[in-house]
């Protein structure tokens, strides 16, 4: 067979895929890239006030920080109303920063939340945006 020429496809494999089962569908515009908490929500002064704003399911945007002078990877988290909730945790923002600063798109949306003493303890999806 030569480089232009068409061969017929039967469509067996795809056939066989979905008759076991098998899904094949296209994927979302959403791809999880990361799970955490956020960190430093300690150090944000009128906490209790945003914590009664933030829900289950909200979105939050990232915004990169790379002059941060105690960590040059960092990732800030804010609200719908653009309050600062913390960071991406150190230990977690290398690669996420890394694709933010190549033009990759990142958000968060909150999965759970809940106090630990003086602690808001926000867990997170971070999603990558196609």
């Amino acid at each position: 067979m030569t480089q232009n020429e068409i061969t017929k496809y039967s469509g067996g494999l795809i056939q066989l895929i979905y008759k076991q089962g098998g899904d094949l569908s296209i994927p979302s515009d959403e791809i999880l890239s990361l799970e955490c908490v956020v960190a430093g929500t300690t150090y944000i002064n009128n906490l209790t006030e945003i914590e009664a704003k933030l829900g289950k399911g909200q979105t939050l945007t990232l915004i990169r920080e790379p002059d941060n002078k105690y960590d040059s990877f960092a990732i800030m988290i804010h609200n719908a109303q653009g309050e600062k909730l913390g960071y991406i945790p150190r230990n977690k923002n290398e690669m996420l920063a890394r694709l933010m600063d190549a033009g990759k798109m990142f958000y968060a949306k909150i999965q759970e939340k809940d106090w630990e003493g003086s602690w808001l303890k926000i867990e997170l999806e971070i999603y990558l945006k196609e």
